[in-house]
């Protein structure tokens, strides 16, 4: 599979993955947010899922020329991290209240409220994802639009809620065992690249790295963050007060594709789109981040403040600022050697006007 590789533009920034670390207090504990680019530009703010921080669940999108330079032109970057989830965080006291999802969406009011951040861009991938959704629902008017990778919106299924416990035992018993890592690898990576040992098929680096990452994470600050997840309630109905443009972005080898397809099917007046990236697992930030390119770039076309940026042998696409035709989600109108990307919805849907 072939990946963006970084390199040096002279009319790009450089990209610094760690940016500068601000470590805000909040009504709930302290967050840590990574903060890099010109803060003049919009705020995009992302959150990462389960066990990860921004450098294992968007390091892939940042180091693809491509899309870094999309981004970093457009907007400045507060990668927010769960609590205890940044590196070198030292294990949460027990005696500390266990979050919920609504907390952790209070934290990120803080957040913008200690930048002096009006409304913004958000960015999250699983848990992540239904944590910014939570909090563009609470905040509808801090929130301009939604990039959700694999998002999650319903309660815990039976399935899940027995494998979340699972999960929670082995954190709680054991800690970041192998058999835990094993877990979360298949939650976020599709089987084509995590190898098999049987077929003598090496996992990718990406993987390795990732079960590097894993390792560096404290067991009961995880645990936390899955007690929350696995407590979160159902808000397919409040999708349809949800009035931000929405882009959902999901493998279809993701265990949480058909919760994808729900969420879509049930945003209700905004603006939505749904691309789903054959072979690929559920962080498509870092599987197959080159196949978001131009789904992102035509969905940020609908902003006043969007600025066009020439992706490199990439053709600009002629469609308006609410269209995304699904052909152009085809890699061979994309000019790129990539697996088929493919929609099921129609695009955009048009939001409809208040009586």
């Amino acid at each position: 599979m072939a990946y963006c590789r970084p390199s040096l533009s002279v009319e790009t920034p450089t990209i610094h993955l760690g940016g500068k670390e601000h470590i805000i207090q909040t009504g709930c504990g302290s967050v840590s947010v990574n903060v890099y680019g010109d803060q003049e530009k919009q705020p995009l703010i992302t959150y990462p899922d389960l066990a990860l921080n921004h450098l294992s669940c968007f390091q892939a999108l940042f180091f693809c020329h491509d899309a870094a330079s999309l981004l970093l032109q457009n907007f400045c970057i507060y990668h927010i991290t769960p609590p205890g989830h940044e590196v070198g965080a030292a294990p949460i006291c027990m005696d500390d209240p266990v979050l919920s999802i609504e907390d952790l969406s209070d934290q990120i009011l803080v957040v913008l409220n200690h930048f002096r951040l009006g409304s913004v861009m958000c960015m999250g991938a699983m848990a992540g994802a239904y944590v910014l959704t939570q909090f563009a629902i609470k905040y509808s008017e801090r929130v301009t639009g939604l990039i959700l990778i694999s998002p999650i919106c319903r309660a815990p299924s039976w399935n899940e809620w027995f494998y979340n416990k699972f999960m929670s035992n082995l954190l709680y018993y054991y800690g970041i065992s192998d058999l835990l890592k094993e877990l979360l690898i298949h939650r976020y990576f599709s089987k084509e690249i995590c190898g098999n040992i049987n077929l003598e098929v090496p996992e990718k680096d990406i993987v390795r790295a990732c079960r590097k990452l894993l390792n560096e994470r404290e067991s009961i600050n995880v645990w936390r963050f899955l007690q929350a997840i696995s407590r979160r309630r159902d808000i397919t109905e409040d999708l349809k007060s949800l009035e931000c443009r929405t882009i959902i972005f999901v493998g279809d080898s993701s265990p949480f594709h058909i919760e994808a397809l729900h969420m879509n099917a049930n945003l209700g007046k905004t603006c939505s789109a749904l691309v789903e990236v054959h072979a690929c697992g559920s962080m498509v930030t870092e599987e197959q981040p080159h196949a978001m390119l131009i789904p992102l770039d035509t969905f940020l076309m609908g902003y006043e403040w969007y600025k066009p940026y020439r992706f490199m042998g990439i053709p600009r696409s002629p469609l308006g600022p609410r269209l995304v035709d699904p052909e152009l989600l085809y890699p061979e109108k994309m000019g790129l050697k990539l697996r088929p990307i493919k929609t099921r919805v129609s695009p955009l849907r048009p939001r409809t006007q208040k009586s």
